[in-house]
């Protein structure tokens, strides 16, 4: 094969340089290469290298490492069972792509419990590399981001409740679906794994949601169950109860997948909170407060994931006179503290300018790649 005559670490170092020129990216590290050595075998870490961009044919998988088509084939289901290549049926013909880090194989692996993988290693090392100078950047910090948040539509004032267009429904996200598939929720799988436990309660199990060709992949390939469009409507109103985020894939059409996030578990809210990355693109709402509805009971600043909200004395000197304040700079307008205040003192209402939502994956991959200077 090819990789005969290199040594493994150079083998698994180019798995890492293949990975990294992907849009969304995979900065070099020790904690990196531990990580991929438990995912990969040397001989699909050499596959994975050769992969050109995209989804390929077999034929120029073929051509790209030079095997055998038994030993192709063999390494590709092999890798596509474990999350590391996607392989999907187009017109009759099967194409396959190497699986990025995100949304990729860091999700795929706590998608599901697999007794095959160390997985409390696995969680350790994930944890260490997502604090790794320039990685949560690289993951989430590119202007067109790759996830949006999705408001809650009980929380849009009435007067601008008939601005909402479709792509920012969840509701009507997952009837246009017609079903999807449900995973455990990766984030907070990790977590458990480091002996951590959600803060808000929120499940782990039956709460992710993947839609249209992601979620037939996904169960296909045993990382999701299958569920109806009640099931999935369900599972919206659940979250709501927990006061979990609303994250979408940041398209307009055919959205993969709606996740519901804590600000404790999510690795893309905790780019926020820990690391002031900006990684979720707000809904094009955003809070307003009532002040003279307002008590100042903080119910709003506890509920809210991403520390936006925070109580300000109005009369400086007088506790007794706080309100709440937002940060309308880290506000997402998902609408979260909203539904929680039992004042009516809280609204969303329309941004001041519309943020920009690429129409589908392939635009939102272009644009990423652009940004960093990947084309």
């Amino acid at each position: 094969m090819g990789h005969l005559g290199f040594s493994k670490e150079e083998v698994f170092k180019a798995l890492a340089e293949r990975l990294h020129k992907n849009p969304v990216g995979a900065p070099y590290s020790e904690t990196l290469m531990k990580i991929l050595k438990i995912l990969y075998t040397e001989e699909e870490a050499a596959v994975g290298s050769r992969f050109p961009g995209g989804f390929v044919t077999f034929d120029q998988l073929l051509a790209a490492t030079g095997l055998s088509s038994e030993e192709l084939a063999a390494h590709l289901e092999n890798m596509a069972s474990k999350g590391l290549v996607i392989d999907v049926l187009r017109n009759g013909e099967t194409y396959y792509m190497l699986t990025p880090t995100v949304v990729g194989f860091f999700e795929y692996t706590f998608m599901r419990v697999d007794s095959n993988l160390p997985l409390k290693d696995l969680a350790e090392l994930f944890e260490a590399y997502h604090h790794e100078p320039g990685v949560p950047e690289e993951f989430f910090g590119s202007p067109t981001k790759m996830f949006r948040a999705l408001p809650y539509e009980e929380a849009i004032s009435p007067e601008v409740k008939t601005e909402i267009v479709p792509y920012e429904r969840a509701v009507e996200i997952v009837k246009s679906s017609g079903g999807g598939a449900l995973t455990y929720c990766y984030c907070r799988h990790q977590q458990e794994h480091l002996g951590k436990k959600c803060k808000v309660g929120a499940p782990v199990a039956d709460v992710c949601i993947s839609l249209g060709s992601a979620a037939e992949w996904l169960i296909r390939r045993g990382f999701a169950r299958k569920a109806s469009e009640e099931e999935l409507l369900q599972v919206l109103e659940k979250a709501k109860k927990f006061g979990l985020v609303h994250s979408v894939d940041n398209v307009q059409n055919k959205p993969a997948y709606i996740c519901n996030c804590c600000g404790c578990c999510c690795g893309v809210i905790r780019a926020i909170n820990e690391h002031n990355v900006p990684s979720i693109e707000p809904s094009s709402f955003i809070l307003k407060i009532f002040p003279e509805k307002c008590s100042g009971c903080g119910n709003c600043v506890k509920k809210c994931q991403i520390n936006a909200l925070s109580l300000i004395e109005t009369e400086p000197g007088n506790p007794k006179s706080k309100k709440a304040h937002v940060n309308k700079n880290r506000c997402i307008g998902c609408g979260v503290c909203v539904t929680f205040c039992k004042k009516e003192a809280l609204t969303l209402i329309k941004r001041d300018s519309t943020p920009s939502v690429p129409l589908n994956k392939k635009e939102q991959m272009y644009c990423i790649a652009l940004e960093k200077g990947r084309l």
